[in-house]
């Protein structure tokens, strides 16, 4: 089984994690360019090789027109002011002043990545960014929608964070356009990153989250932050001797939406490391470790969610599978039943990761007339996945393989060959038959 196991043993930030994910694939910097170009207004992002304690690695710094995002001055008084409305302002320096993203109750920025930053500054005026913006932005990249759905349930899970945080609905949350650019390049660039490697599990570690208190306008706020400490809940997380935030609200969210499970590693035969450079010395090496390998016959495992329905029309269930497939559910289906008086009803599976549980348990309940539901833990066992480009006189095509226990399989992206048959005026057969016999 494929795994990519994450050392989080100085925390995790979204540049971090991409740094980390890019280190393990033989073609780095094609990716980079390829991320380069997607069109994510104002954002160039740069790659650079950096060393921690002698350990070589990779740290990857977002732009936005021209300036990045810092986190360097958190110990020196990183200013917020909390305003009407619940927009807040990012004091970089006695003359200037910026409305900052969100997170008064953290006390940071939407990747305001504290302890992994540099010192930077702007003259230019932003603007502020809310959930539907962000959606905007996402539906106009050149991405699958697989992806698209997985960079817009991480900033789900930070935006339901930071209402929590402030008292207020998600979409009232607003978002400072730097750091808002800064997010949507790092988590875009992790989406995309996963979604390339593939891995069949990802296994976390135990996240060190930091200790001590940050010094915000509005008063002294304890690390983990709080927008952090909610998105962690029912994640093992530990603090230490380290001084400083290690867990930013955007790693955070990024680790708990991609984790199968959290825990030690796996016995496993690595194939790749890869080290993602923070910013900021400590006396720790201040990287995430990526190591992807094999592990045997292990399986993982997953909870499976069940409730009852009987009153729900046929739209509504269709509305609430999607729901729940968007927020992460590894599989969402349904079956008819007898129910009680012998009315006709319906039977409605939900599998998630573990870690999901608490957010699936919470989207049933929203989005169904169920007043219980039944858990179950399950090992699973899955072939290794992997995806494969392949070029077409109709352009590139990715085919998904899977393999394991002597078994074979391949079959092409449905979307890529939707989007070639709409193209040419072709069946979704011809085109299947077309590639086939290349």
């Amino acid at each position: 089984m494929k795994t990519l196991y994450l050392d989080c043993g100085m925390g995790a930030a979204g540049d971090m994690l991409a740094a980390a994910l890019l280190e393990l694939l033989p073609d780095g910097e094609k990716v980079m360019e390829e991320l380069n170009t997607l069109g994510i207004p104002g954002v160039e992002m740069v790659c650079e090789k950096a060393q921690k304690c002698g350990i070589g690695g990779t740290h990857v710094s977002v732009r936005v027109y021209g300036a990045e995002e810092s986190e360097e001055m958190h110990d020196g008084g990183h200013e917020h002011t909390h305003e009407a409305g619940h927009e807040h302002e990012h004091m970089h320096g006695a003359d200037h002043a910026y409305d900052h993203e969100h997170s008064v109750g953290a006390g940071h920025g939407f990747e305001d990545e504290h302890t992994h930053g540099a010192e930077h500054a702007h003259s230019h005026e932003h603007h502020h960014s809310g959930m539907h913006e962000i959606g905007h932005i996402v539906s106009g990249l050149p991405l699958s929608e697989r992806i698209r759905k997985d960079i817009l349930a991480v900033f789900g899970m930070i935006a339901e964070a930071e209402s929590h945080v402030h008292g207020v609905p998600a979409d009232e949350i607003h978002f400072h356009e730097v750091g808002t650019m800064d997010a949507v390049a790092d988590i875009t660039a992790v989406c995309v990153l996963m979604d390339r490697l593939a891995p069949d599990q990802v296994i976390v570690s135990p996240v060190h989250v930091g200790s001590g208190q940050v010094k915000c306008a509005h008063g002294i706020l304890p690390v983990p932050a709080p927008a952090t400490a909610y998105i962690l809940r029912d994640v093992p997380i530990y603090g230490g001797e380290i001084r400083g935030e290690l867990c930013t609200p955007t790693g955070a969210a990024l680790l708990k939406y991609f984790a199968s499970r959290f825990g030690s590693m796996p016995v496993m035969r690595t194939a790749a490391i890869g080290y993602g450079m923070g910013k900021k010395d400590f006396p720790a090496a201040n990287c995430v470790r990526a190591l992807l390998g094999e592990t045997e016959g292990a399986g993982d495992t997953v909870a499976e969610l069940i409730c009852n329905v009987d009153d729900m029309t046929a739209e509504a269930i269709g509305f609430a599978s999607e729901t729940l497939l968007e927020a992460g559910a590894l599989e969402v289906y349904t079956v008819a039943a007898g129910m009680k008086k012998s009315r006709p009803g319906t039977v409605l599976h939900v599998m998630c990761a573990e870690s999901m549980k608490d957010k699936m348990v919470e989207l049933i309940f929203r989005h169904t007339t169920t007043i219980g539901i039944r858990e179950s833990i399950s090992r699973r066992y899955t072939l290794a996945r992997s995806i494969q480009r392949v070029r077409t006189p109709y352009g590139e095509v990715r085919k998904k393989v899977s393999e394991g226990c002597g078994v074979t399989r391949e079959k092409y992206e449905y979307e890529d060959l939707a989007r070639i048959a709409r193209e040419r005026g072709m069946s979704l057969r011809e085109v299947a038959d077309f590639l086939r016999g290349m």
